[in-house]
């Protein structure tokens, strides 16, 4: 089934470069009014090349928004205490506003003891439970990447108002799911989380204005799922093999091709969410140089 041109396609790599360009205009007004420059620091656990390609990208954007760059790559049998007072450092840096481990860390590493370890002023992915506590209760949290793009491209979707839309979030995460429905909270929807155990998960999603599926399972989402008009935004990057060539491609947790036609907005993958995520890290990254400065903070996203 062809994509339907009466659905609003949204493009997650034109909002993501929207966003940019508000940041670096944002940072070197910072510069020039306070001689702050926001640093973003990176540390890369390992050799995974799908990580490597991700900093990668993370250092091109975060240089190109006119920011510092510090990356701390380290070898995969680095200890956990040798990682914990890597992060001391780090905390400590004046030059160093926000602080990114980049996930998955080898096995032998407690990974929550790591986030916990970040400065949480510093911790612009929002993992810290100090900024989870700040999100749940209306505080000034550092949110996390994912969710808080998934917000950006609803308002560039649906306007700036989205009180009393009906609300399903497909998975339950701490990353994604649960900060997403409180974000959706804040914004004044009505919001339901569905997951693995909830009962009739298609049933829900007809009935929602905002459907947003971040549960891992390529496909899931059908065309039978979704009310029409609907906005649909999948979180979901999946890689499987082509019928056709064997080769692999990306595709998320929706089944696009059935999904566009009734839909009223829907993100693409790739193409959608992915692009927000490290746009939003810079806007973290300038919000908690702000921050730790007593700078007002500018608003960007």
């Amino acid at each position: 089934m062809a994509y339907n041109s009466e659905s609003k396609l949204i493009d997650g790599k034109a909002v993501a470069a929207g966003l940019q360009n508000q940041v670096t205009q944002q940072v070197h007004a910072l510069i020039a009014a306070h001689g702050i420059t926001p640093g973003l620091a990176v540390v890369l656990i390992g050799e995974d090349p799908a990580s490597q390609v991700y900093v990668r990208n993370k250092h091109r954007r975060c240089v190109a928004a006119g920011m510092n760059s510090y990356e701390y790559n380290r070898a995969a049998d680095i200890s956990q205490q040798e990682l914990l007072t890597l992060i001391a450092e780090l905390n400590a840096d004046p030059r160093v506003h926000g602080i990114l481990v980049q996930l998955p860390l080898p096995g032998h590493i407690d990974s929550a003891s790591v986030l916990a370890t970040i400065d949480p002023n510093k911790d612009v992915d929002g993992f810290h439970e100090i900024n989870t506590g700040r999100l749940w209760n209306g505080g000034d949290a550092l949110v996390p990447c994912t969710p808080k793009g998934c917000i950006v491209l609803l308002r560039h979707a649906l306007g700036d108002d989205l009180s009393g839309l009906n609300a399903v979030v497909l998975g339950r995460s701490n990353i994604v799911g649960k900060p997403l429905a409180n974000l959706l909270l804040r914004e004044n929807c009505t919001v339901t989380i569905a997951h693995s155990r909830t009962r009739d998960q298609a049933g829900l999603c007809r009935q929602a204005d905002i459907v947003i599926a971040a549960i891992g399972r390529p496909g899931t989402v059908r065309e039978d799922w979704i009310k029409p008009g609907a906005a649909v935004i999948d979180v979901g990057i999946n890689r499987i093999e082509d019928d056709s060539d064997g080769k692999t491609r990306l595709v998320g947790d929706v089944a696009f091709d059935e999904v566009a036609p009734i839909a009223g907005a829907i993100t693409p993958v790739p193409g959608g969410v992915g692009p927000m995520t490290i746009a939003c890290l810079l806007d973290n990254t300038l919000i908690a140089a702000c921050r730790q400065n007593e700078i007002a903070v500018p608003c960007a996203s």
